[in-house]
């Protein structure tokens, strides 16, 4: 493979980009604002949501990520990023190989119980249902079409949940365990750029680390970390991050590893240590 278009180069976007690069391939980024894609990334300056803009895409390409995301959290801007889009996208350029960055969000259980791809993914939230809608979006009209679906993003340069555990303000739920799926951001470019590059990929992967945790289970180890504070215990619902109804499943990660990806962060604990211990 020699030539990958990423649309929607953000956060998990240029890590990916970086990581194509330094394997020797040309890589092209697709960000509306061009001057934030770093080298040796190519950059295009375009609006997934204007058709006209897409022009200055010069293909064909031997593969395309789809990584954008939504401005905000609400209907109108997730069916512009997610589907409004994608369709514009794949009707500007082609590509063998179309891989979408989804979410666990498409799940609807809410018991803690164990969900992996072949689970129920029906979601009764907008979330969830526009971003199926973007998956049979992709399944339909690419060739070879991949889905990811991740967890939880974490990384360098989101501090924010640091930040409340160091200062003492973190809070959790009393009650019982409500399980958070987190995945390291270098793992999200490590497993897209896999998947980009695989042979015969499955058409849906979960992308989630070894280690489904009880959200209070997290924030203590975090305080313990940081010499800070336990986090206030406050009734379900009030907790900071407490939304039972779109979260609480513990998500299985055996068909990304059956494939062939190892995973840079298998825990949450090894990656935040990484991010406690960066320069």
């Amino acid at each position: 493979m020699g030539r990958v278009l990423i649309a929607g180069a953000g956060y998990v976007g240029i890590e990916l980009g970086r990581s194509l690069a330094a394997a020797g391939m040309q890589v092209v980024a697709l960000r509306r604002r061009a001057e934030l894609v770093p080298a040796p990334l190519r950059a295009v300056a375009a609006d997934l949501s204007d058709p006209a803009s897409l022009r200055a895409l010069e293909g064909p390409f031997d593969a395309i990520a789809y990584t954008a995301s939504a401005d905000s959290s609400s209907d109108d801007d997730y069916v512009k990023a997610y589907i409004t889009g994608l369709e514009n996208l794949l009707s500007a350029v082609a590509a063998p190989r179309v891989v979408f960055t989804s979410s666990t969000a498409v799940y609807a259980q809410t018991d803690g119980g164990w969900v992996d791809e072949s689970s129920p993914a029906e979601s009764s939230h907008f979330t969830g249902k526009r971003l199926r809608e973007a998956e049979a979006l992709v399944l339909e009209r690419a060739t070879e079409g991949v889905v990811l679906r991740l967890g939880g993003i974490y990384g360098p340069g989101r501090q924010s949940l640091l930040g409340l555990v160091r200062e003492g303000r973190a809070s959790v739920a009393d009650g019982p365990p409500e399980y958070t799926n987190r995945f390291h951001r270098d793992d999200c470019a490590g497993a897209l750029a896999h998947l980009l590059t695989l042979d015969n990929p499955k058409s849906l992967y979960l992308g989630v680390d070894d280690d489904p945790v009880d959200r209070r289970t997290m924030i203590e180890w975090l305080a313990q970390e940081l010499g800070a504070p336990p986090p206030q215990v406050k009734p379900a619902g009030q907790a900071q991050g407490g939304r039972r109804s779109l979260s609480n499943k513990r998500c299985r990660n055996a068909l990304l590893k059956a494939s062939g990806y190892r995973l840079l962060h298998p825990s949450f604990r090894d990656g935040y240590r990484a991010l406690l211990t960066a320069p």
